[in-house]
């Protein structure tokens, strides 16, 4: 099986394990609010941060199956984002994954309360997961990294800054520390949360959230790039968006050319974090390549 195969079947992994946790509460859960859930939750999308934790487990020799409610939890989180981040309030988006965002199929009140529960509910599956039984302390380190990772002083922190910033009155160090918090965050957590939960060394946990800070570095600056030179068929969402409304991201701090460079430089270095594994290391470098050469 090629490192292409593993993160095929990890994704398709991912889907069936997200459709049976969402289906395990559904009945719980109020109409339009449910619909509304699955609807974004359901999506489709890359699964990149789900795929990203399985992949760092087996690179420390853990079977991914029990790492899977948090491998679901992280998308939950990440959905949660992708939500609460279309907003007219935040960045007004109209189309998601080529799809209408969740606030224009089912209302702002609705889409903001799927957001909250999708996030409160990542948590459940966490808490309730197999693991979290066999061995509290690995789990509940692994929820408090994800924690501080989405919270004020990662993900939503960053989201703070990307609306607080602005051309002309924000530095290029500024757009660095947003995409760092606002995207990094998340992807080093779900990098270091796989060796957590697999039992690696705290040499190999350190490796992986190096990793994953640079691959989700790589990310951004793509998503930076994609969006100035892309089209909303190969996006699945409105482009060129961000330089419209004046939007502090890589290109427009850097220009395009050190974009490219920066998404060059931060491929190396995500290689690099991982140079001291194996094969089984491999899946993790075969996301590198995927996030550096997508068009979507």
């Amino acid at each position: 099986m090629t490192p292409a195969d593993t993160i095929g079947r990890l994704r398709r992994m991912v889907e069936e394990s997200l459709a049976a946790s969402f289906a395990s509460e559904a009945s719980r859960i109020p109409s339009p609010l449910r619909e509304a859930m699955e609807y974004s939750l359901m999506a489709g999308g890359k699964r990149v941060r789900p795929v990203l934790l399985l992949s760092a487990g087996l690179a420390v020799g853990e079977e991914e199956v029990g790492l899977l409610p948090f491998a679901c939890a992280v998308e939950y989180i990440h959905t949660y984002s992708l939500i609460h981040d279309d907003l007219p309030a935040m960045d007004d988006d109209d189309f998601r994954r080529g799809k209408p965002t969740c606030h224009k199929m089912f209302g702002e009140g609705t889409a903001i309360l799927a957001g909250d529960a999708l996030l409160t509910d990542a948590f459940r599956v966490m808490a309730q997961s197999p693991l979290a039984r066999i061995d509290p302390g690995r789990a509940v380190r692994a929820i408090a990294d994800i924690a501080r990772a989405a919270g004020g002083g990662g993900m939503a922190g960053g989201q703070q800054m990307d609306l607080s910033a602005a051309p002309g009155r924000s530095t290029a160090a500024e757009v660095d520390e947003i995409e760092l918090r606002k995207t990094a965050a998340l992807l080093a957590s779900c990098a270091r949360t796989g060796a957590i939960l697999g039992g690696g060394s705290p040499t190999q946990t350190g490796a992986l959230g190096e990793y994953g800070t640079r691959l989700g570095l790589l990310f951004q600056v793509t998503d930076d790039i994609l969006d100035e030179t892309g089209s909303f068929e190969e996006m699945g969402k409105g482009i060129a968006k961000d330089r419209a409304r004046g939007k502090w991201t890589y290109p427009v701090a850097h220009g395009m050319p050190a974009s490219i460079e920066r998404a060059s430089a931060l491929e190396r270095a995500a290689l690099d974090a991982v140079s001291t594994f194996g094969a089984e290391a491999d899946p993790l470098r075969e996301l590198v390549g995927m996030v550096r050469n997508r068009r979507k």
